[in-house]
Parts: structure tokens; sequence; C-alpha cells
């Protein structure tokens, strides 16, 4: 048994790996753990870590630090694959009033900090420590980490005592402040879900069918090319019914409209009025019944697995004219979107397509529609996104104020050329599509190394900085969990005038908290939260990581 005891207590790769396999193993048992249906989930690798750190347990320090790092950079930049295609979008609308107040949170909780930290004299980088925690944000913690390390050439493990400590009431703390509202405006959910169904706007935007009759005379005779420089609006005619001989087509741009034709149109709701208004009546005629014409012609759906489409626009690939059929719908991840000849295709996108069955079937072998394509990896954009990151973030910088250059970091870096090379990269024929488990798979292995590695460093001396004052760590930690939860929260329902559900999802976003988004959800028994919360997390998730690196360049 000698070799099993020098395999538990001694050193070594065998050792290291082994110690930090069977933290992330038991972590994630434990995070499966619910109290008052309250799970704290990967956290309680952090926990089990600083326990057997505390035990004496240890990893090699050049190892530890780089399964530290490694995790980090792979956890923030499966994130920012994630919100990337939504991060610019969620600006419109009525997402600039949900990012704005989710923002107001952000800033608040670090105006919070820098005032306790200027009270009670407290090092930044614990205080910075207390914010993560209570906020719940991993990757602010890791971002202060590196920064420290980065400034200073030495570690501060009070940073992840101060998260650890800070981390439970942080959750507890925002159900908390989201169950307070509820009393302190007195929500009728009820009464709530009545007012959601008036105010509720979301399939605006969303591809809508409808038939029209051209009655205009200002267009019959011109070409579809032609009708749709006279209206700046989003749509697609996807059949016309020619009333002079009863024929059905797929139109063509030079398909022209004559007195008493019947389009099927496909566009979102706010302008459906507009097109109404160019080309005629709106009149009462559903699928089922253009499906009885379409004798002739299919509609079927194709996934884009052709890595030479990626990032092309449908006007660009001319397929009209080079098969006879129309694109009517895109759908990405889950939302229809309108077919519009500027929209740029991307690898895993299911468009509608209309034709013949000999055309459809040209089209299937253009675009690919392979599922084995879309479930290989590309691992070139990963691995070229994780090389850029770390140069963006290694790049020194001047901010006035600051004595030091200031570095986006091992954080920072990839987040932000995540975010970029999610959105922009199929311009440029970059692949960037991942499957949602293989991005899940790597965000998980991610944070599950980063956390063991973080807990063990931290764990040694754990117990002793809490006993020895670092109990009032958690006092801090409530009030700046709450107090910027508060404010925001009485300002977004008494002056933007938000709905419960959307306020609960925008307050659990602001937080990145997924523990409080699952209360929101069994509590609003629709997926509004969701929506709330996916509507601000791109940019709170940006924030948090970038003001956590601020406040430790600044107040250092």
């Amino acid at each position: 048994m000698e070799w099993f005891v020098e395999l538990i207590s001694g050193s070594g790769i065998a050792h290291s790996i082994l110690i930090l396999a069977v933290v992330i193993a038991i972590g994630l048992l434990l995070g499966k753990l619910k109290i008052f249906g309250i799970s704290l989930g990967t956290t309680w690798i952090l926990f089990f870590g600083i326990f057997l750190g505390h035990l004496g347990l240890h990893i090699e320090p050049e190892l530890l630090h780089f399964l530290k790092e490694f995790g980090l950079i792979l956890f923030i930049f499966s994130i920012g694959m994630q919100v990337g295609p939504s991060f610019f979008s969620s600006f419109k609308q009525g997402g600039i009033t949900l990012n704005l107040l989710a923002s107001g949170v952000v800033f608040l909780g670090v105006a919070t900090t820098i005032v306790i930290h200027l009270i009670t004299g407290l090092p930044i980088a614990t205080m910075v420590g207390i914010l993560s925690g209570a906020v719940t944000n991993t990757p602010g913690l890791g971002a202060a980490q590196q920064t420290f390390t980065d400034a200073t050439g030495s570690t501060d493990p009070t940073i992840a005592t101060a998260y650890a400590v800070a981390y439970p009431l942080g959750v507890v703390g925002i159900i908390l402040s989201l169950v307070l509202f509820r009393y302190i405006f007195r929500i009728n959910l009820t009464q709530e879900n009545k007012r959601l169904d008036q105010l509720n706007d979301s399939k605006q935007t969303e591809a809508q069918m409808f038939t029209l009759n051209v009655l205009n005379p200002a267009i019959m005779g011109k070409n579809i090319r032609q009708i749709k420089k006279l209206i700046d609006r989003e749509f697609v005619i996807s059949r016309v019914l020619h009333a002079r001989n009863g024929e059905l087509v797929v139109p063509q741009t030079e398909t022209k409209l004559e007195d008493g034709d019947r389009l099927l149109v496909v566009s979102n709701l706010k302008n459906i009025e507009a097109i109404e208004a160019l080309i005629g009546k709106r009149i009462d005629m559903n699928r089922e019944e253009w499906a009885k014409l379409d004798s002739q012609l299919v509609s079927r759906r194709i996934s884009i697995t052709r890595s030479a489409v990626n990032g092309r626009s449908i006007g660009n690939l001319r397929l009209r004219n080079l098969f006879g059929v129309n694109i009517t719908r895109v759908n990405r991840a889950g939302v229809d979107l309108i077919a519009d000849t500027r929209l740029e295709l991307q690898l895993g996108d299911r468009v509608t397509v209309v034709g013949s069955e000999e055309a459809i079937a040209n089209v299937e072998k253009f675009l690919g529609n392979s599922m084995k394509r879309l479930r290989e990896p590309n691992l070139i954009s990963i691995f070229i996104g994780i090389a850029l990151g770390v140069l963006v973030g290694s790049i020194p910088f001047m901010i006035p104020g600051i004595p030091q250059p200031v570095k986006l970091g091992l954080a920072g870096g990839p987040l932000i050329i995540a975010i970029l090379i999610s959105k922009f990269g199929p311009r440029y024929k970059l692949v960037t599509y991942t499957t949602m488990s293989a991005n899940l798979m790597l965000r998980e292995i991610g944070i599950s190394l980063f956390l063991a590695c973080v807990g063990l460093g931290a764990g040694g001396n754990f117990v002793e900085t809490v006993v020895n004052g670092g109990y009032i760590w958690i006092g801090y930690g409530v009030i700046i969990t709450m107090l910027p939860l508060l404010i925001i929260g009485f300002i977004g329902r008494k002056v933007s005038k938000l709905n419960y559900f959307t306020l609960m999802g925008l307050l659990a976003g602001s937080m990145t908290d997924p523990p409080a988004l699952a209360y929101a959800n069994a509590s609003a028994g629709n997926d509004v939260p969701a929506v709330s919360y996916a509507t601000v997390y791109p940019l709170t998730m940006f924030l948090r990581v970038i003001t956590a690196q601020l406040l430790i360049l600044i107040f250092l």
C-alpha cells in the first residue's frame, strides 16, 4: 500500500491529476444537492477544493497555475462564442432599456464596493473577491486574480477566499430580492400575465406568413425587384398565384405582378401594414389553402452545412436564378428570421426553401444539408480565437489616471475575441459553428478546472482568514448583492414600467446567476424571464469581467 500512500500524499503529475479529478468529481456530485430548491452547482467544486486544501492536499504549483489559467480561457472563450451572435442584436428595440438597467446594477455594485473599500480599508483585491462572490460571477474572479498577478507578480489567496465566503449568500440574496419585489409591489401573477399579453411584442420581429391581393395600380406591371426598391422593408414573396391564368409560381426578381394576383408574403408584424399599403388588401388565405395549390411545388427545410456558403448573403447566392427556388425563412438558434437578400447565412442555419422537387434536390447538394458535418468539431476557429485572445489580452495600453499600462488579460482578451469571431467570423469564411453540447462541454471543463485549482490554492489559510475577521465579509457581500438590485428593481418597475416577469429575468441576468433564473422561470410559468435574462447576459458578463480588472488596476 506504500504506492497508494505516496500517490495521495506525495507529489508529481499522477498525484496532481488524481487530486484534481477527485475535487471535480465530488464537487459536481455535491452540486446536485438542493437546499430549499436552490443549488450552488459547480461552485461546490470550489468549496470541496478549499476543504482538501485545508487538509493539506496540494498539487504542483506550476501545474496548478497552468490549469487554472487554461481552464479560465476555455470557460471565458466558450461564453463569448455562445453570447456573441446575440451580443449586438440585444441592443435593438426594448433591449436598450434592459441593458441600461442591467449596466446600472453592475456599476452600482462597483460603486458600493469602492465605498466599502474606502470606509473599511480592506485591500481592493479582497473587495473584488467579495464583489465577484456577491454577484455570483466566476469570470470576474478569474479576471481579478489574473490581473493582480500581472500587476504585482504575486498571488493573493484572499481574492478566492472572499469569493467563497460571499458566494452562498450572494445566490440567496438575489432570489430574496426577487421575492421582496413581489411583496413590496404587491404583484399578482395572474394580472401580470394579462398585462404581459397586452404589452408583449416579442412576435413583432418573428417571421409571419400572410396573403395579399394585388390592387395598387402603381405597381401593376412592375417586377419584384422594382417593387422591393419602392418600400424599404424586409419581406419575401414566397409564391405568386397569377390571376390571368391561375398559374402558381416561385417568383424570380423579374416576375411581374398584375391586377388580382395573390401573393404569399413572409415578413414580420411591424412591417405588414406598410407592405399592405403598397401592394394591396390582405385576404384570409392560410397556408393549407396554398398547400392545396402547390401540386408541383414543395417546401423543405435545409441545413447550411457547406463551408463555401458560410458568410454569404442570400442575394449573393442567386438561388432563384440558378435553381428556380425561393428561400422564405431562415431559422437560427430556434428563431425564424426574414430571408432578406442582405441576410448573411451561417453554418447551422436551417432555411425554408420553396420550389420543385428536382430544384430542391439540387439546392440541397449546393447548401450541404449534412448533419454529420455539423457534428464535426471546428477546432481551427476555437484555437485561432484563443491565440488571438491571448495576443489581444497581452497588449498594454494606457488609461489616463492609471500609472501603469492596462491589459485585458487572459479573461478579457479571449472574451472580446470570442464575441467578435462568433459574430463576424462567417463574413471572412471562418467556420464558428459549434453544437450546443460541444460548447457546453468545453465551458464546463474550463470552469471545473478553474474552480478546482482556485479552491486547492486558497484552502491552506481559508479557515484562519475567516476566523480572523473574514466572517465580516459576508455582511459586505450581502450589501453589494442586494443594494443595487433593490435600487434598479425599483427604477425598472416604477420608472420603466417593466413587467414583473421581465424584471426578474433582468435582475437575474445582471448577476449572471442561473439559480435565480431557474427560480424566476418556475415562478413565472413562462419563458419571459429567460428572454430578458438572455438579452442582458452578454453585456453584463462583459462588464463584470472588465470592471473587476479595472478595480484592481485603479485602486491597487
